[in-house]
C-alpha cells in the first residue's frame, strides 16, 4: 500500500515570480526614453521648440538621478571608450567653433543621448532591452499611422507643425502632406519620410527577432511587422531600400557563419560577403542613375552631391580641427541660415554623416567616428555570429536577440551615406547603447550585469544555461 510521505522531495509550490513594481515602473521609463529618440522631431512639431528642449533635459536630469539610485554594476575598464573619446573632442571644439553657441546647444543634445544610451544598457538586460525597443517601436509605428489617418479623415488638408492648417511655401514644410489616402509619401509623426522609413526598418527586424526568440503573443508581432512594413513602404526613402538590402545581407552571411563546423570553414563565407558587399556597392554606384529613376529619386540623390561639394569645401579651410560640432545644424545661426538652399529652405544637415563630421570636427573627427563604428561592427559582428561561451562546453545554443546590434549596425552605416541622422537621437542611441551593452555583458544572461537586473525583475541570480 503507498504511503503519502510528509517528508516531500521537490520544493512546496509558491506563486509565479512577478517582476517588482519598481522595476516595471524603471522599464515604462526605459521605454519613454527610447521612443523619445525614435519619435525625433515628432516633439518640436507637436509642441514647439521650447517644451521639447525642457522635456529632453529633464529626461536626462532624471535618467542620471535614477542611475545614482539604482546603481548598476559597472564594469569601468569596460566602459565605450571610442564613444567617450569622440564626445570628449566634441566638446573640447567648443574652444576653437566658429559657432560657439550652436556648439554648446547640440553638444547638450549629445550629452543627453549618449547618457540615456548608457542608462538604459545598464538598467536593463538584454531581454528586457529588446522587449522595451519593441514597445517603443510600436508606440512609434502606432502614433505615425494613427497621425496620417487623422490627418486624411479629419483635418483632409495638409497640416503644418503646431497643427496648423495652411499653405506652405514648399511641401517640405508640412508636418503631414495629407497622403494617406489620396497616395504619396506619407511621413509619419517624425515629419519626413526618410526619418520614419528607417524607424519601420528597426520595427521590423525587432519584432522579428522576437518571434524567433519565441516571444508570447506571436500573431501580434506578426501584425505589427505588417503595420511597419506598410508605413516602409509608404515613406519610400530609397536610402532605406538600400539600408534594407543590406540588412538581407548581413542577416543571411550572420546565419550562415553559424552552421560552420569547421575552422576555416568561415573563410569562403567572407570572401562571398565581401564580394557581395564590393559588387553591390559599384553597381550602385555605376547604375546609380537607372536605379534612382526606377525609384523615383534624381540620380544625384535629390541634391546631395551639390550639399557634399559646398560643405567639403567649408571643411578643407580647416583640415584638422573642423569648425565646430555642430549636429544638427542651427537654423537661426547666420553660419547656417542661408548657407546652403534646397526647395526654398536653409539645409540643416549634411545628408552624410562622414562628410559632416569631417567639417565639424575635422580630419581628428573623422578618424574618431571611424574607430567607434569600426569597434561597434566588429563587437557586434562576432556577437551575433560566435557561439555563446565562457567555460569549456561549446555547444550552447545561439541566441536571436545576439542579431540586433549588427543588424542595427547595417541600417545606420547605410543611411550615414545620405543622411547625417546616425549622428544624433536613436541612431547614436542605439549605437552607443548597443555597444556599451556588449562590452558590459557580451553573453545574453551571462555576467554581473545581466544577473543583477535580473534580481531586480524579481528572479533568482542564475548562471545561463
Amino acid at each position: 500500500m503507498a504511503v503519502h510521505s510528509k517528508h516531500p522531495a521537490s520544493a512546496p509550490p509558491a506563486p509565479p515570480v512577478r517582476e517588482k513594481t519598481g522595476h516595471l515602473m524603471l522599464r515604462g521609463w526605459c521605454i519613454f526614453v527610447m521612443f523619445m529618440a525614435l519619435s525625433g522631431t515628432a516633439w518640436v512639431h507637436a509642441f514647439g521648440e521650447l517644451t521639447a528642449a525642457v522635456v529632453t533635459i529633464a529626461g536626462g536630469i532624471f535618467s542620471v538621478i535614477l542611475w545614482f539610485v539604482i546603481r548598476p554594476p559597472v564594469q569601468w575598464r569596460r566602459l565605450p571608450w571610442f564613444v567617450v573619446a569622440f564626445v570628449a573632442w566634441a566638446t573640447l571644439s567648443v574652444l576653437w567653433s566658429a559657432w560657439p553657441q550652436t556648439t554648446a546647444l547640440t553638444l547638450l543634445l549629445l550629452w543627453i543621448t549618449t547618457i540615456q544610451a548608457l542608462f538604459v544598457g545598464g538598467v536593463l538586460t538584454w531581454r528586457e532591452l529588446v522587449r522595451a525597443a519593441a514597445s517603443a517601436l510600436k508606440w512609434a509605428m502606432a502614433l505615425s499611422l494613427l497621425f496620417e489617418l487623422w490627418v486624411s479623415v479629419f483635418v483632409r488638408a495638409p497640416l503644418l507643425p503646431g497643427f496648423v492648417v495652411g499653405e506652405a511655401d514648399d511641401p517640405i514644410e508640412y508636418w503631414s502632406r495629407n497622403n494617406l489616402i489620396e497616395g504619396g509619401r506619407i511621413q509619419g509623426i517624425m515629419g519626413n519620410a526618410n526619418l520614419l522609413a528607417p524607424v519601420a526598418l528597426l520595427a521590423i527586424v525587432v519584432f522579428a527577432i522576437l518571434i524567433a526568440a519565441g516571444a508570447p503573443r506571436r500573431i501580434l508581432l506578426y501584425v505589427w511587422i505588417g503595420v511597419s512594413a506598410y508605413l516602409f513602404y509608404r515613406a519610400s526613402s530609397a536610402t532605406a531600400y538600400v539600408a534594407a538590402a543590406g540588412v538581407a545581407v548581413v542577416l543571411v552571411t550572420v546565419l550562415l557563419m553559424r552552421r560552420a563546423r569547421r575552422p576555416g570553414e568561415r573563410t569562403r563565407y567572407y570572401l562571398g560577403y565581401a564580394v557581395i558587399g564590393i559588387g553591390g556597392l559599384t553597381a550602385l554606384y555605376v547604375f546609380r542613375e537607372t536605379i534612382f529613376t526606377a525609384l523615383g529619386r534624381e540620380s544625384n540623390l535629390t541634391n546631395r552631391e551639390t550639399i557634399w561639394e559646398a560643405v567639403l569645401a567649408r571643411a578643407s579651410e580647416r583640415p584638422w580641427l573642423g569648425w565646430g560640432y555642430a549636429t544638427p545644424w542651427a537654423p537661426w545661426d547666420p553660419a547656417f541660415d542661408g548657407w546652403i538652399i534646397d526647395h526654398g529652405q536653409s539645409v540643416l544637415q549634411a545628408h552624410n554623416m562622414w562628410v559632416d563630421i569631417r567639417m565639424q570636427l575635422g580630419f581628428v573627427g573623422v578618424a574618431l567616428l571611424g574607430l567607434l563604428y569600426l569597434a561597434f561592427v566588429w563587437r557586434s559582428w562576432f556577437f551575433a555570429v560566435d557561439r555563446p561561451r565562457w567555460d569549456l562546453r561549446d555547444d550552447r545554443p545561439y541566441s536571436s536577440l545576439t542579431l540586433l546590434p549588427t543588424l542595427v549596425g547595417a541600417i545606420v552605416l547605410v543611411q550615414g551615406l545620405a543622411e547625417s541622422s546616425p549622428l544624433l537621437l536613436w541612431g547614436w542611441m542605439f549605437v552607443v547603447m548597443l555597444g556599451a551593452k556588449i562590452k558590459q555583458s557580451p553573453h545574453v544572461g551571462e555576467g554581473p550585469a545581466e544577473q543583477s537586473a535580473a534580481i531586480e525583475q524579481g528572479e533568482p541570480a542564475k548562471r545561463a544555461p
